[in-house]
């Protein structure tokens, strides 16, 4: 059996989580005689207690209509992480498009339709290209890449995803010397999407979705474009049929659905900044230095399987571990400051 040497970013077996997640949460809540209203909002935040009792998460999941993809598999991104449960990746979600708890992206995407799907590439390029949905998956080499994905709400997962880097994309573009930026797009389609339709449903964002890189971000070899995970293509839930990747910044910034990439010579904004500048910056690296205004970063909940009590919080590394491979990107900055 050939030795694969451990990366940075690996997380050792007794650092993570054993695997069985949460299904007796409620009746070890009941029986201790917890209940929401007796932890403090914040602790509530901190935790992720709301979206680790929600109801919903017990309903019968829809059928799985993905298919098998064929990917390479280079050696540098098998790490030997304890992966995160397919079942809790595809239930367990940040998609406000479709909700803001964490159940609801699987129950009310079922139906989203992604084939066909157009994506543009334009702006500050010299060839600007359309693709769509076959293009995804036939254009580029696609990799599976194990990587760790941290939220910015302080939980953690490992998911083996199926992409090919976004600079390979970008370059089939052909980026003009006065591009410095990358601004991407999620597909507005309210009749589709409810959380757009409903300000309620949809957590008060004002969408289309947007995100932002600079531009050396975005051709550095981590940031890939997934169009699949555990070996299938994307369900609806996890942002199909295709989405970013940026495994050394806050999920977030890991948009989903994407239906636009421009470059640009400025700054483009971004959702959650523009929600709340204070507590989402533009960069959103992974920094257990900086915390959220309301919450550690500190540490972070791995979620794997086991109960609730037994779910291990790991402190939280700088650039999510991915450190030797971006920090060059940061040099001179002020983190705090640049959050």
């Amino acid at each position: 059996m050939k030795l694969i040497n451990k990366p940075r970013w690996a997380i050792s077996e007794n650092d993570v989580t054993p695997e069985t997640v949460y299904k007796q949460r409620r009746d070890i809540l009941k029986k201790l005689g917890i209940t929401l209203a007796t932890l403090p909002v914040a602790s509530q935040v901190q935790a992720g207690i709301f979206d680790i009792f929600s109801d919903k998460k017990a309903s019968s999941p829809a059928p799985d209509k993905r298919v098998i993809l064929n990917a390479t598999k280079p050696q540098q991104y098998q790490t030997p992480l304890s992966l995160t449960p397919e079942d809790k990746v595809l239930k367990y979600n940040n998609f406000y498009e479709f909700g803001t708890d964490k159940a609801s992206p699987a129950e009310l995407a079922s139906n989203f339709i992604t084939d066909p799907w157009k994506v543009e590439v334009a702006g500050l390029v010299n060839s600007p290209i359309t693709l769509d949905y076959d293009d995804l998956f036939k254009k580029f080499t696609l990799e599976e890449r194990i990587y760790r994905l941290r939220c910015v709400e302080a939980w953690s997962m490992n998911v083996p995803w199926i992409g090919f880097p976004l600079a390979d994309l970008i370059k089939l573009a052909s980026p003009k010397s006065d591009a410095k930026y990358v601004a991407f797009e999620t597909l507005y389609d309210p009749k589709q999407m409810p959380g757009q339709a409903s300000r309620r449903l949809g957590g008060g964002i004002d969408f289309p979705y947007v995100e932002g890189l600079r531009l050396d971000e975005a051709m550095n070899p981590l940031t890939l474009v997934a169009v699949g995970l555990y070996g299938k293509n994307l369900a609806p839930q996890n942002g199909a049929p295709l989405r970013l990747v940026v495994p050394w910044k806050y999920g977030f910034k890991s948009i989903k659905s994407i239906v636009k990439i421009h470059l640009t010579d400025e700054q483009p904004p971004t959702t959650w900044n523009r929600l709340a500048a204070s507590e989402y910056g533009f960069y959103a690296n992974v920094n257990p230095q900086v915390d959220h205004p309301r919450w550690s970063q500190a540490s972070e909940r791995f979620i794997g399987e086991g109960s609730l009590f037994s779910s291990h919080r790991q402190p939280t590394t700088m650039f999510n571990g991915y450190q030797e491979e971006v920090a060059s990107l940061y040099k001179g900055m002020d983190l705090r400051k640049n959050y």
